[in-house]
């Protein structure tokens, strides 16, 4: 019953709400070059992809952020709902890194070009670099905020993997606060692999920023290491609930 619910009712108001929420942010950034109205646009259809598959989130230390502020923020990385939630429930203006792959998918693509999101060449490392120095200086110039999804892409078994520090590289280059995030419940929703959204409650648990003035790109191991250290102890309770399912 879930899965006919999902494919007859849910997954079509989804692709007319990201077709609706598209088209409106790609027009808007004809008019607005900073990208920040696409954003506001993406906050309106991140929370109705939630509605619709019947999400409820609840977002735990969001007076650790500025509104203001410019940051680049790290979370585990479960399901394709993540970045909803992300997207719909930390009021920064903020930018995303992603694989390139998503930039070359019709219509999608668009939108995240217009919107100012980056693209990252996985199986180029060299460019990579390069990328990753862009991203800072997108944070200077723009002065917004970055989402990182530091292990490169979603965890199969839902056990956090290790992290790869371009994320800490990005966050020293620009000079800005590294925030350790976790997110509980999104795996639930849809877990990946899945076409079928299941309802449910997620957490958005937001940690202490990390500030990282006066270090050096000697120092992103580190920086890396510390900022995962936090996400395992925010996803802790989620551990304690389900022994079977180790962190580290």
């Amino acid at each position: 019953m879930a899965i006919l619910w999902s494919l007859v009712v849910i997954d079509p108001l989804i692709i007319l709400s990201t077709i609706l929420c598209g088209t409106v942010s790609i027009f808007c950034t004809l008019f607005d070059k900073t990208g920040n109205t696409a954003i506001r646009v993406g906050r309106v259809w991140a929370r109705s992809l939630l509605g619709f598959a019947g999400v409820k989130v609840r977002v735990e230390g969001l007076e650790k952020i500025h509104p203001d502020g410019k940051y680049v923020f790290c979370t585990n990385h479960l399901s394709y709902m993540d970045t909803p939630v992300v997207l719909g429930h930390i009021p920064v203006q903020f930018r995303f890194l992603a694989k390139r792959g998503l930039f070359q998918i019709p219509f999608m693509g668009t939108h995240l070009t217009q919107a100012g999101h980056i693209p990252v060449p996985l199986e180029d490392a060299r460019a990579a670099v390069k990328t990753l120095t862009l991203a800072a200086h997108t944070i200077e110039k723009r002065s917004v905020s970055l989402l990182i999804f530091p292990e490169g892409g979603r965890s199969e078994d839902g056990i956090l993997q290790p992290f790869k520090d371009g994320a800490a590289y990005v966050a020293i280059k620009a000079g800005v606060p590294i925030v350790p995030v976790a997110l509980i419940g999104t795996r639930e929703i849809l877990p990946m692999g899945s076409a079928t959204f299941r309802s449910g409650p997620v957490t958005l648990h937001i940690g202490d920023p990390i500030p990282t003035e006066g270090m050096t790109s000697h120092d992103r191991k580190a920086l890396t290491a510390r900022m995962r250290e936090q996400i395992v102890e925010l996803l802790q309770p989620a551990r304690e609930a389900t022994p079977s399912a180790p962190l580290r």
